[in-house]
């Protein structure tokens, strides 16, 4: 899902015709660290300075694509953010939606073995007859879209092959309280809602789901799925607490309780099965209120704590490489060892407009005031097999983002 003041040079070596951003009145980076470094690469035909300049100026029009809206505005230049190996084009308006749909809060994303990416959003209850989850090419074009019954509350999303097959995981939230597994059509092969057998939940919790929030409600928001076909369920907004269930999708246990101690959530929003090679399998939990990751065992016992986090959202893997988006505008790699490679977005004084003014520029229709290379409220991030990566923002309008990966 850059500052007040002016976007300065970065002062490094200039290759194959890459030009770095001249001063701008559009916004701040900081010039010398590797968690800024924003690149501008012309397209084939020389660029002047002045016209160079006045295409950055406008960076913020949308562009119009008959019969469809995109996810967010146009850049004339490709924008270039990272460091080192770890070097992405930015493509604010890669998504292309038919106008027959709106993008609405988007919440997760996900990829197929097909490279097809997979949307969920809120949606809004009021609009049942939208459907609240989105399916695009590797190009961006879209191809179609299903599961009215999540408007309203959809939230996590994970595609799973098992065997041949590839199967779309789903939570809803909000009314909905219940987490399914669909076919990548849409079609539902099983739902499920709030384990009683756990014993911490409400009565009627599993039979009368309402919009009620507390500790004894059921409000789950993400999956990590384990090697013998079992699975473990977050319940972020409820319980904050993480169940397993085995693969037949039986209730077998949970762990965590509410708190600020080792092994204790606040809003366990994330989860991830930690398999980067050299490891032993673990489950990370992206504990977002308390600003940190945990690891556990697969068992549920506490590994170890990270900090230094704002909001982190949730997590996803590539090779040994860690992604995690976090909710107060920026997005975390991790190395092998857990140690942070960069933080891609970060702008201290970005954040400052972002959260001015009760976050209002989360609910600006036309996106007046956003940036480009720079984001709002990263909600879910998650790679493709090319290492490329994709964000879904918490933001009204929807917004996502891909990140194509060139170094």
């Amino acid at each position: 899902m850059l500052a007040s003041k002016e976007l300065r040079c970065a002062r490094q070596p200039v290759r194959d015709r890459t030009v770095i951003a001249p001063a701008l009145p559009v916004a701040t980076l900081a010039a010398n660290s590797p968690f800024n470094t924003v690149a501008i690469l012309p397209m084939k035909t020389p660029v002047s300075r002045r016209r160079f300049v006045s295409a950055i100026a406008t960076a913020t029009a949308a562009i119009t694509v008959p019969g469809c809206r995109t996810a967010q505005k146009s850049d004339a230049k490709r924008l270039i953010i990272g460091t080192g190996e770890h070097r992405y084009e930015v493509l604010h308006d890669w998504a292309q939606l038919p106008d027959r749909y709106s993008w609405q809060t988007t919440h997760n994303v996900a990829v197929d073995r097909d490279q097809n990416l997979y949307v969920i959003h809120e949606g809004r209850e009021n609009l049942k007859d939208h459907p609240s989850i989105f399916v695009f090419d590797r190009k961006g074009r879209f191809i179609r879209a299903f599961g009215n019954q999540f408007q309203g509350g959809g939230h996590g999303l994970e595609v799973r092959t098992e065997g041949k097959e590839q199967f779309l995981w789903v939570t809803g939230y909000q009314q909905l309280k219940n987490f399914a597994k669909l076919t990548l059509k849409g079609e539902v092969v099983w739902e499920k809602r709030a384990p009683m057998e756990s014993g911490i939940y409400a009565k009627d919790e599993d039979t009368k789901p309402a919009k009620r929030w507390g500790r004894d409600a059921f409000m789950p928001t993400n999956f990590a799925f384990l090697p013998d076909g079992g699975f473990f369920l977050a319940d972020g907004y409820g319980a904050h607490r993480v169940h397993r269930y085995d693969r037949n999708g039986r209730w077998v246990s949970l762990f965590g309780a509410p708190g600020t101690g080792p092994g204790q959530f606040n809003l366990p929003h994330g989860i991830w099965l930690d398999d980067r090679p050299g490891r032993t399998p673990s489950v990370v939990v992206a504990d977002r209120a308390n600003k940190r990751l945990q690891w556990f065992t697969l068992e549920g016992r506490h590994l170890k704590t990270l900090d230094g986090f704002i909001l982190p959202a949730n997590l996803d893997s590539h090779k040994d490489v860690l992604l995690v988006p976090d909710l107060s505008a920026r997005i975390t790699l991790l190395d092998k060892d857990d140690k942070v490679i960069t933080h891609l977005g970060e702008d201290p004084e970005w954040r400052a407009q972002v959260l001015k003014d009760g976050m209002k520029l989360r609910r600006e229709e036309k996106g007046e005031g956003w940036v480009p290379g720079r984001f709002l409220h990263p909600h879910d991030a998650c790679f493709d097999p090319a290492g490329n990566i994709f964000v879904a923002e918490w933001v009204n309008t929807g917004r996502i983002t891909k990140l194509r990966k060139v170094s």
